[in-house]
């Protein structure tokens, strides 16, 4: 962000911080996208992220008064949404973990035989999609939160690692050290088993049928192909530091527009009772 945004956002929050609705809602819709993306990618589905992002939203917004400007506000609010995120129970991996092992063993034992279509005449190639971005999308839950959170803000968000290492409470050294064993065991899986970022055998589109079977993606609910780019995330990015060559295996690391329910559920926040106490908080 350069300096005149800059400028313009610390008059928002100062305004917001007033009690400026209008001024509010603008503050959390510039950070909306980059918290529901982060939510997203470390509990793994659309409805987790949703809950989770409406939570950190409020946070921010009831302690936006505490707001310095000892560091730009998307670090703020990264920080925010980390220390909320990484010890969040309420998603659905947080009693069932995954683990590389038992993906590995469901890509090579998983029975695909005498499944029967149950596409209900959507078409095969759309679930494909839907399948190969929601694998790849759980797949981060292999990972122990903390090295989701570093694969994640490196990789999908091109935080430097000052920046990173600032959110996390370590050394930039760490940082860089922990993100790159992290990409090199994502790289290394991918590159073993999947036949679209890798050189493995497994095919989205011979798995559709045994993915809708295992309610790991819905024909009527196609929300990860249904969702629409975000430009917000895309202009808060940081040129990320060049640590290795797996940046090509790790494109399906892509942003998407937050669903419209969290941006009405902001506005109703903002123009209800409870805005009050917020501003009188």
């Amino acid at each position: 962000m350069d300096g005149k945004k800059e400028q313009e956002q610390s008059i928002l929050i100062q305004r917001a911080v007033k009690g400026d609705r209008q001024a509010l809602e603008a503050v959390l819709a510039g950070v909306q996208d980059l918290v529901f993306n982060l939510a997203l990618r470390m509990l793994g589905t659309f409805p987790d992220a949703e809950d989770a992002a409406q939570d950190i939203l409020l946070k921010v917004m009831t302690h936006l008064s505490s707001f310095q400007g000892n560091s730009a506000f998307t670090t703020w609010v990264f920080r925010i949404a980390v220390n909320h995120l990484k010890d969040y129970k309420k998603h659905m991996f947080a009693h069932a973990p995954l683990s590389f092992e038992f993906y590995g063993d469901d890509i090579k034992n998983g029975s695909l035989a005498d499944v029967p279509d149950l596409t209900q005449n959507t078409e095969k190639s759309l679930l494909a999609e839907e399948l190969k971005l929601s694998c790849t999308n759980v797949m981060l839950q292999c990972l122990d939160p903390e090295s989701r959170c570093i694969f994640i803000l490196g990789t999908m968000f091109h935080l430097d690692s000052r920046i990173a290492g600032e959110i996390l409470n370590m050394t930039p050294e760490a940082y860089r050290q922990r993100l790159s064993r992290t990409r090199k065991k994502m790289a290394e899986f991918l590159s073993e088993y999947c036949g679209a970022y890798g050189h493995g055998a497994c095919r989205c589109a011979d798995r559709v049928n045994y993915a809708i079977q295992n309610h790991r993606i819905a024909p009527d609910r196609l929300a990860v192909t249904a969702a629409k780019p975000s430009d917000t995330v895309r202009e808060v990015t940081q040129a990320m530091e060049e640590l290795d060559g797996y940046s090509q295996q790790f494109s399906f690391c892509r942003a998407y527009q937050s669903p419209e329910r969290l941006t009405q559920m902001l506005r109703d926040f903002l123009n209800g009772p409870a805005f009050s106490a917020v501003v009188d908080a």
